[in-house]
């Protein structure tokens, strides 16, 4: 038993002596203990594109030679809180896919018409900006909805219609890209179908939506113009 208390006391003062000696040691050469704080400062998230910066970045006159004179104008989104013409579609996967092809919800948006040289129809762009990172989840959401949107029935102003859509394989495009079709039926006294095709890009945190509207045949936006107009929002959010 003395054996044991004469070892533990031993043990106690070794670590005794390594404490204080440790503290002197600290004390004699002034260093501190506490974190240095080398951390740079934190860069600001990029803001997203304006309206403004938008409508800059849409095409020009003379920029689409494909189309009539006077054929591309720009429209801006209707003001924050207004209510759609229509309700919902039948299936709110295709809802979600909707809306997202159209930017909505988003930072700012624009939509684009184009009234092709020789073609009575017509096809349109949105270009839609979001805070940083909200792209990303948006086109995320997109991609899920499509995975599972095959038929919705909805309403337009030539009353009721049921759609079905036709998922295509990813362009190559921005940072990602989707592409699909959605086929509306004209009815018995019009046995053509009515075709929208749809390119939907992610370019950094703006979101750009491509559309060629055709009846009877199958045709989509023109892939130069796709090109142009990703490569100018890329460019303007490098900036």
């Amino acid at each position: 038993m003395r054996t044991g208390l004469r070892k533990t006391t031993c043990t106690a003062l070794a670590a005794g002596v390594l404490v204080v000696c440790g503290c002197s040691a600290q004390q004699e050469s002034g260093t501190s203990t506490e974190p240095s704080s080398s951390a740079g400062p934190v860069e600001p998230r990029p803001q997203p594109l304006t309206v403004t910066q938008l409508r800059e970045l849409a095409f020009k006159e003379g920029d689409v030679p494909e189309a009539r004179d006077g054929g591309i104008p720009v429209r801006e989104s209707e003001p924050a809180g207004t209510s759609r013409p229509f309700p919902p579609v039948s299936d709110p996967t295709c809802q979600t896919m909707r809306d997202i092809a159209e930017g909505r919800p988003a930072a700012a948006r624009i939509v684009q018409v184009f009234n092709w040289e020789g073609d009575v129809w017509g096809g349109e762009s949105t270009l839609a900006s979001y805070k940083h990172g909200q792209a990303e989840q948006h086109f995320t959401k997109l991609e899920q909805a499509l995975a599972s949107c095959r038929f919705f029935t909805g309403e337009s102003y030539t009353g009721e219609y049921t759609a079905s859509v036709v998922v295509e394989a990813p362009p190559q495009f921005g940072d990602e890209a989707v592409s699909f079709q959605v086929i509306i039926p004209l009815g018995p006294e019009l046995p053509e179908e009515r075709n929208e095709h749809f390119t939907v890009v992610r370019a950094g945190n703006t979101i750009a939506s491509f559309s060629k509207l055709d009846v009877g045949e199958h045709s989509s936006f023109p892939a130069d113009l796709i090109s142009r107009q990703v490569e100018r929002l890329r460019s303007a959010q490098r900036s």
